[in-house]
């Protein structure tokens, strides 16, 4: 039954990985990139890091994953703002495309 939900939540997380990796060559600008990617990636590793977390039992390197876990889904906003804070702040613009 674990087998079964360490490959249910790994496969789901790698869903969302390759989503955001579609997401980084089909969109037009950073700002939008980014934000397809904070998204995607968060999701991602969550649930990669849970299907590992899952597969390893309750031992101490599922407290150290779940540790990791936390510290994602704590850093990847704040590093995702900062990112685009600082491409704002060097003159980069969000792309004004007109839908059609």
């Amino acid at each position: 039954m674990t087998t079964a939900a360490t490959v249910f939540l790994i496969t789901v997380g790698m869903f969302f990985l390759i989503v955001g990796s579609i997401g980084i060559l089909r969109l037009p600008d950073v700002f939008s990139r980014a934000h397809a990617l904070s998204l995607t990636d968060s999701l991602g590793a969550f649930f990669v890091l849970a299907g590992l977390a899952v597969y390893e039992g309750l031992t101490i390197n599922c407290l150290r994953i779940v540790v990791v876990m936390l510290l994602i889904y704590l850093m990847n906003p704040v590093i995702s703002h900062a990112t685009l804070r600082a491409a704002y702040r060097s003159g980069l613009r969000p792309s004004e495309e007109e839908k059609k």
